[in-house]
């Protein structure tokens, strides 16, 4: 009998090798297999392994991938939390510039009881499909007042939190859409200053990047900061909706050399912010803090709180009635409980703070009250992401919105929910240097102008409809909501404006 020679040799010795290498594989795999079984039947802190070696371990895959098989093929469009799909796929629209128009009428039930809708005018303004806000004036005290018309911008999110090619996307695309970009926690990073947009910088709990080494306020720190001229505001974070009450949290993996460096802190460990700043325990204390910050920087100070109740408000404008209409804080951020994070208890973020819904009214109804409302600017935030969600934040009385999980939309999230996990696939939230590859900043700063310069052309579509010559004209006259019974009522009805009482203020 010949030998094979040529091809038909390599032939018989590719055969012979994969057919080794399966043998090899499948014994193997029979071992993996059989010490798996034996390893999950003694285990005694697991029932379903101990009862189900091997095939149990199905459960926790199918759990995994469930929520990915979920968002893409079995859930509507209408269904999904925290945000539908419906949602997102607007945001997309709106960051790439393309038609955001649908056919064949809305999927959202208008039905359902809260769903706002806003109510046309007989005969709107000729010769115009949209309305311009004009600029609003923060801080009139302040020796460095900001002037600023852009009415949605991006909320507090932190470098460490979000990844240097986000922030440097947001910085840039913030500047292209004449909008303000807040630093968060964590920090002056270069990268918030890349683009050459207006700042906004939030000194946290933890006083990051103004810190002395016991955790006070260093003012030096703080004068350089706010020398830059980019810094337009400086804002006292008291706490934030997703988690009331508790500070924030930079896993060890995310506190590179870098990080630890622009928040002063060690190297490769977890990063626990206060649960409240060390030298503000009442509202006496906050004035005090409000007074100084704005006298040392000149800038427009004010502060970002979830709420409980309004009676410490109502204290508040008590103390500002004490010291003069000039101490009140130049703004107030009112972020709802809507509001999200990277990694925050489920107990938190679900079940502690008042919502938007019912907290911005009643803020605003208080200042009212109090002779207030022209003097304190409300910026509010919460998961407003859609024009309509920001037209009816201006229609309860907001004069800003800001929007955080709307802008990382626009920079390519796709909602897989691993912010608190360093694994984030579009490279916005990780530290990850070959996960931060896939955002090309380039495009995504584009988007992120688009988004916001989108958002507030729509919204000036409906304040046009609306009647106004302004989106801060908007007002509960201009808006209904569903009732329980399916009536809409108007939120003037649900929430009546209250009579100045200017001797109070």
């Amino acid at each position: 009998m010949m030998e094979p020679t040529g091809f038909s040799h390599w032939l018989v010795v590719l055969v012979e090798t994969f057919a080794v290498l399966f043998v090899l594989l499948l014994v193997i795999a029979i071992l993996v297999v059989a010490v798996t079984w034996v390893v999950d039947r003694s285990q005694t802190h697991n029932s379903v392994l101990r009862n189900f070696p091997v095939i149990g371990h199905f459960r926790y895959w199918f759990l995994h991938l469930g929520e990915f098989f979920r968002q893409y093929l079995y859930s509507s469009d209408r269904q999904e939390m925290p945000f539908n799909r419906a949602q997102r796929m607007w945001v997309y629209r709106a960051a790439k510039n393309t038609e955001n128009t649908n056919a064949f009428g809305s999927t959202r039930d208008l039905h359902l009881e809260g769903v706002p809708f806003f109510v046309n005018a007989a005969f709107p303004a000729l010769g115009q499909t949209h309305v311009k806000p004009q600029p609003v004036r923060i801080g009139p005290y302040a020796r460095e007042p900001y002037d600023h018309a852009a009415f949605f911008n991006i909320s507090a999110m932190s470098f460490g939190a979000l990844s240097a090619p986000a922030v440097r996307a947001l910085s840039i695309g913030a500047a292209k859409a004449g909008i303000w970009m807040d630093t968060g926690e964590g920090g002056l990073a270069p990268y918030h200053l890349e683009g050459g947009c207006d700042v906004v910088f939030e000194i946290g709990t933890a006083k990051y990047g103004v810190r002395t080494p016991d955790g006070k306020l260093d003012d030096d720190k703080l004068l350089a900061i706010c020398a830059n001229r980019q810094v337009k505001m400086v804002s006292i974070k008291l706490g934030q909706g997703a988690k009331p009450g508790m500070g924030g949290l930079l896993p060890a993996a995310k506190v590179t050399p870098e990080i630890a460096a622009i928040r002063g802190i060690p190297v490769g460990q977890d990063s626990q912010s206060p649960n409240r700043h060390l030298d503000i325990g009442n509202v006496r204390e906050l004035m005090d803090a409000i007074a100084h910050i704005r006298d040392l920087t000149g800038k427009p100070t004010g502060f970002k709180a979830v709420f409980g109740g309004m009676e410490w408000i109502e204290e508040l404008c008590v103390e500002i009635k004490r010291r003069g209409v000039e101490s009140a804080p130049d703004f107030i951020i009112i972020d709802g409980s809507e509001g999200g994070t990277g990694a925050a208890p489920q107990t938190l973020m679900e079940g502690v703070g008042l919502p938007l819904r019912e907290a911005l009214p009643a803020l605003v109804n208080l200042l009212m009250e109090r002779g207030l409302r022209e003097r304190i600017k409300v910026i509010c935030s919460g998961k407003c992401i859609t024009a309509y969600d920001v037209a009816w934040a201006m229609s309860m009385g907001a004069d800003f919105v800001n929007s955080a999980r709307g802008f990382m939309l626009a920079l390519g999230c796709i909602q897989s929910l691993q912010c608190n996990r360093n694994t984030c696939p579009t490279g916005i939230t990780t530290q990850n240097t070959r996960l931060q590859r896939g955002l090309v900043v380039t495009d995504k700063s584009e988007r992120v102008a688009n988004y916001a310069r989108n958002v507030m052309y729509e919204v000036g579509i409906i304040a046009h409809s609306c009647g106004v010559d302004d989106p801060r004209d908007l007002d509960r006259t201009h808006c209904r909501v569903m009732g329980v019974d399916g009536v809409s009522v108007p939120l003037v009805k649900l929430f009546p404006y209250p009579q100045a009482t200017t001797e109070n203020a």
